[in-house]
């Protein structure tokens, strides 16, 4: 539930693009050895969420609206998977079957798990793929 392959792979989609002008989808693939159905489901929600741009026509494919330098690991991540929480009791609306009810106490643990929780998209937010995908530039 928390950082999942989809996450990643739109990191490595993220790096294919960077410092290009404009690249098709068979490129990506080629470059980060993923499959085109994984790539376009992917680049559709990078570009829902403004990171990157498409372009139709024989000359299409996808460009970067921003650069990693701009984009934290919390934006790709957050755009590929809105609900990301360490655990299914973080969601909004989740209804815990034991806090509160008969004998059971309220649910501490889901107190802590939510420090940690804002622990972790802290560090996320404070990360930028530069830093991430390309350390030595």
């Amino acid at each position: 539930m928390f950082i999942t392959r989809e996450c990643d792979y739109a990191a490595r989609v993220l790096r294919a693009l960077s410092g290009e002008t404009r690249l098709s989808v068979n490129e990506i693939c080629e470059k980060e050895s993923i499959t085109a159905p994984f790539a376009y489901k992917i680049l559709k929600k990078l570009q829902k969420a403004g990171i990157v741009k498409g372009y139709r026509g024989v000359h299409g494919g996808y460009a970067m609206n921003k650069s990693l330098g701009e984009l934290t690991l919390f934006d790709v991540y957050k755009a590929i998977d809105p609900d990301l929480f360490i655990i299914e009791c973080m969601a909004s609306g989740y209804e815990c079957p034991t806090d509160g009810k008969g004998d059971h106490l309220p649910c501490y643990m889901h107190r802590e798990l939510c420090e940690i929780q804002q622990g972790v998209w802290e560090m996320l937010k404070r990360k930028s793929l530069q830093e991430v995908l390309m350390p030595e530039m």
